[in-house]
């Protein structure tokens, strides 16, 4: 017999589904008319494939980030959520720890409740409601950026929980430098998003070695010694076409989320 939650998620897929074939066709229209402006440019590729790279972090309801601009990678954008964010239910004065039981090894994340309340009480109300549960790790970047995304429930990039939440804790990411980029160490765990303000859904990304980015993505943990070295061991196999940027050559399965207090 089919469980409600179960039923509930059939239900989104299907939906993500529908959603995903009408990006698609976008993205083969804008792939043509693409191939038309390269054609007309001469430019030294690879240097602008590497600084594109280092520019995006997306996913949510949103095309492929290694094919469109950070601006359509993420969550749909709040007049666009299908249900509203949990209400308020987290402790900002205590300590939350997210641990994600992957078929990779455990990774513990410390989440910052009292800078990234509602990061954090969206993490604890999905974890809660079994979001997280069987979905894959879906996106490795090796060059450029240092970051392995989970959090889609679809394993496409094109998934989220239906609503946003708020940027929070971008000023301790510090003055970004001339490149108008911000240092997030290794070890970080940040939201993905569409590049847009308050654009965020379930897609978060764990930073395994230090990476410059726009100072745009709300960082809301830190994985413990033991859950860096699982996603670097999976980092140094690489992505499953070899390219810097992909779905990783050893898959990685979030087989359980939990978020406890304390």
């Amino acid at each position: 017999m089919v469980s409600s939650d179960q039923r509930r998620r059939q239900l989104a897929r299907q939906k993500f589904e529908r959603q995903r074939q009408r990006r698609e066709e976008a993205r083969r229209k804008a792939r043509r008319r693409n191939a038309v402006i390269a054609a007309a440019l001469a430019v030294v590729v690879a240097a602008g494939a590497t600084a594109y790279a280092v520019s995006a972090i997306g996913g949510d309801d949103g095309p492929d980030p290694a094919a469109q601009p950070p601006a359509a990678s993420e969550s749909p954008a709040p007049s666009e959520s299908s249900s509203p964010e949990p209400k308020l239910a987290v402790d900002t004065k205590s300590a939350y720890t997210m641990k994600l039981a992957t078929d990779r090894g455990d990774i513990a994340i410390a989440m910052q409740a009292a800078k990234t309340p509602r990061t954090v009480n969206s993490f604890q109300h999905l974890a809660g409601k079994k979001f997280f549960d069987g979905t894959p790790c879906h996106r490795l970047t090796t060059e450029g950026i240092f970051v392995l995304q989970c959090g889609d429930p679809t394993g496409d990039g094109s998934g989220g929980p239906g609503y946003n939440i708020p940027d929070e804790n971008l000023a301790s990411l510090g003055k970004p430098g001339k490149d108008g980029k911000a240092l997030f160490k290794a070890g970080t765990v940040a939201m993905a998003n569409t590049g847009q303000p308050d654009s965020g859904g379930s897609q978060f990304f764990l930073v395994y070695q230090d990476t410059k980015l726009p100072p745009q993505y709300t960082p809301f943990g830190t994985m413990d010694a033991a859950g860096l070295k699982a996603v670097r061991k999976i980092a140094e196999a690489g992505t499953a076409d070899g390219q810097s940027d992909g779905a990783p050559k050893t898959p990685v399965t979030v087989e359980k989320a939990t978020v406890s207090k304390g």
